[in-house]
């Protein structure tokens, strides 16, 4: 891992796409780069949906030379990519042309994602993408095993985001038997599972590469930081504890415009994140 930095969930310093609460910016995500430099952060964590999957920068090297350029002028990187079309499209549909069509929109985000030097595409396993069931892990495994094989070529990783408790991820993770399938941590998510951050963070932390930061209540959704059940004092004394070195994304609540909202969370999240670098030089 080359260090923690701290981004943003593409569109959360823009206003809503198409009204929705998590997309990516069709037609103005550019205007993201300056705003996301101007207030000191390091990265975009860039958004692939199913909807106009293929009108995405990402799936088409003009886009690709496009967030190069843009990354240039700037200096906000894309390092990671959270690949929600998954959620619409698991790789384990039971449909077999479905999983055949994300099996190879994988394989192209894999192969453009290494020319920008991405190094986590996230999987999200959750809500109708969940695996739990054994049929669904086993569909899983088996539908993703040649992206794995180019995911370890590429050098990036597979971070997989699931709504398991810890001891069932690891079975997931032993399974698949590749350092290039990792973890995604996501501490709202967590906090609405009823989860322990600690016992999590502790059982398969050496695993996490990218973590996404968000509050939300037990069993119930998205609330500004601090103002929900995501235990933070316990999660940051974790991270510190297993020497964690990757990045934190800003997947935190928003409302229809989002920048001020925005502004307000990175102000409490920040100092919490800074203390996490020191701790983990020294």
């Amino acid at each position: 891992m080359n260090g923690i930095t701290l981004g943003v969930m593409q569109g959360r310093l823009l206003p809503k796409y198409q009204g929705r609460y998590q997309a990516h910016p069709l037609g103005y995500w550019q205007k993201e780069f300056s705003l996301a430099a101007k207030m000191g952060l390091e990265t975009i964590e860039f958004i692939l949906d199913f909807n106009d999957v293929y009108l995405n920068p990402l799936m088409y090297s003009e886009g690709i030379d496009e967030i190069l350029v843009l990354s240039e002028e700037t200096g906000i990187k894309v390092k990671t990519v959270c690949a929600d079309y998954f959620m619409e499209a698991p790789l384990h549909d039971h449909r077999r042309e479905s999983a055949n069509e994300s099996r190879k929109v994988l394989k192209i985000l894999i192969k453009n994602c290494t020319k920008l030097g991405v190094t986590d595409i996230i999987i999200p396993c959750v809500d109708k993408s969940s695996l739990d069931d054994e049929l669904k892990k086993g569909r899983f495994s088996e539908n993703i095993f040649s992206s794995i094989e180019l995911a370890e070529q590429s050098n990036i990783n597979l971070s997989l985001e699931t709504d398991l408790a810890p001891e069932f991820l690891i079975e997931i993770l032993d399974r698949l038997e590749s350092h290039k399938v990792t973890v995604n941590y996501d501490t709202g998510n967590s906090a609405s599972l009823g989860y322990d951050p600690k016992e999590e963070l502790l059982a398969y932390g050496n695993r996490i590469s990218d973590i996404h930061i968000k509050d939300r209540v037990y069993r119930g959704g998205s609330v500004v930081l601090g103002m929900g059940d995501t235990k933070f004092p316990a999660f940051f004394e974790a991270v510190v504890q297993i020497n964690y070195q990757g990045p934190f994304i800003m997947q935190a609540y928003r409302d229809d415009e989002g920048i001020q909202v925005f502004k307000k969370q990175l102000d409490w999240i920040k100092p919490r994140i800074d203390a996490c670098k020191i701790a983990n030089v020294s």
